[in-house]
């Protein structure tokens, strides 16, 4: 698995004085790094064994070798052009052509770093539990509720008992009533959000599956969920991070739905073909 290079930068800012040592030295450094041992690393990025070990363990590594092949990885696939390569921020005065090429740059960077940060077999075990649950429930607020929503609604197009609540009280209710067979999933892409955190809290006392969809680390979120689906973004001025995290989280979903409706195509493609026909009766002719 690579990324690491990724999950560094989403977690630098959480990391303690001695684990940021490391973290940029490896940064500033990335090619170095299969050539040295944990000593080494220790001794030129001014730090300790013990403080290598603990990142490695933050990165969801085993130990300092894994993370080495997983670098060794990252460095192998980077072009010269690649190791440079920096989410684009959008300036007041920017020029119209600037913002275009800026926010989708952006947006595609999003994707494919969360491509390289997630995981096959996490993906694997939320669509296993999504195809078992008896109801699903999405919680989101603010520009993560339009996230959730979306989520109900694709959901509901293959006759899963799915639903979102944009008011956090009705959210933390329904989740109260869930129990074993049921699946809620929290978004959240900081991981921090009070109100989806106790809702994702109370379904999992309630005995539901959890899932969570935030940015790689450790979280309140992510750190009580059964199943973490990590996505990368930027956070950056002018909501431009925002948008970038939420074509991510909603990236996540669409593999998600693909995944379910792909493994249940002939229990589903009744509902998709009625659900399809009653939405273009909708449609002006």
């Amino acid at each position: 698995m690579a990324g690491s290079l990724i999950k560094i930068k989403e977690i630098i800012d959480s990391l303690s004085p001695s684990e940021k040592k490391v973290a940029l030295f490896i940064l500033d450094n990335p090619a170095d790094i299969s050539h040295l041992a944990i000593g080494e690393l220790a001794e030129k990025s001014g730090s300790s064994e013990a403080t290598v070990v603990r990142l490695c363990k933050l990165l969801d590594f085993n130990g300092y070798k894994d993370f080495k092949i997983s670098i060794t990885k990252d460095t192998a696939s980077m072009s010269f052009d690649d190791s440079n390569e920096q989410y684009t921020d959008v300036e007041p005065g920017d020029e119209l052509k600037s913002i275009i090429q800026n926010i989708s740059y952006n947006n595609k960077k999003s994707i494919d770093n969360t491509l390289e940060i997630i995981t096959y077999k996490d993906v694997e075990d939320a669509v296993e539990a999504i195809i078992n649950a008896k109801r699903l429930e999405f919680y989101g607020v603010g520009a993560s509720f339009i996230i959730a929503f979306d989520a109900m609604q694709k959901f509901s197009r293959i006759n899963k008992f799915a639903v979102s609540y944009p008011d956090p009280h009705l959210q933390i209710a329904s989740a109260a009533n869930l129990g074993k067979g049921d699946v809620a999933v929290a978004i959240s892409y900081s991981g921090k959000t009070v109100d989806t955190y106790e809702s994702i809290r109370v379904a999992k006392e309630a005995g539901a599956k959890t899932i969570s969809i935030t940015k790689f680390g450790q979280n309140p979120v992510s750190d009580i969920c059964d199943i973490n689906l990590f996505v990368s973004a930027p956070e950056i001025s002018i909501r431009s991070g925002a948008m970038s995290s939420r074509i991510a989280q909603l990236n996540i979903i669409d593999i998600l739905f693909a995944g379910v409706a792909s493994r249940q195509f002939d229990k589903v493609k009744s509902s998709l073909e009625k659900t399809r026909k009653a939405i273009t009766n909708k449609k002006m002719k």
